[in-house]
């Protein structure tokens, strides 16, 4: 899985604007693992503080209503920094075998 620098986010969020048949809705972000949740908060953080300078950026043109961050082992963090998606599967259903 990649993703893409967040200094170069601004403008693919531009780009993709521009093409017909296309809106982007929003941002997600996966931190890297980890045992201690509050380490996914500055990650959670970042994306939250992104979407909005986007937004800035171009105003009228994106909303970036959404932003899917946060698994089971953090979603309360995600929440606690704006997620309105978060990825609950091994909560639920339980480790994948």
């Amino acid at each position: 899985k990649h993703g893409i620098d967040p200094q170069a986010t601004t403008q693919l969020v531009r780009r993709i604007a521009q093409l017909p048949h296309l809106r982007v809705a929003g941002l997600m972000t996966i931190p890297p693992l980890s045992p201690k949740p509050e380490e996914s908060r500055p990650y959670y953080s970042l994306l939250r503080r992104l979407r909005d300078e986007i937004c800035a950026a171009l105003p009228g043109i994106v909303s970036l209503s959404e932003l899917s961050m946060g698994m089971s082992s953090d979603f309360e963090v995600a929440i606690e920094e704006g997620a309105t998606l978060v990825r609950v599967g091994t909560a639920i259903f339980g480790p994948r075998q």
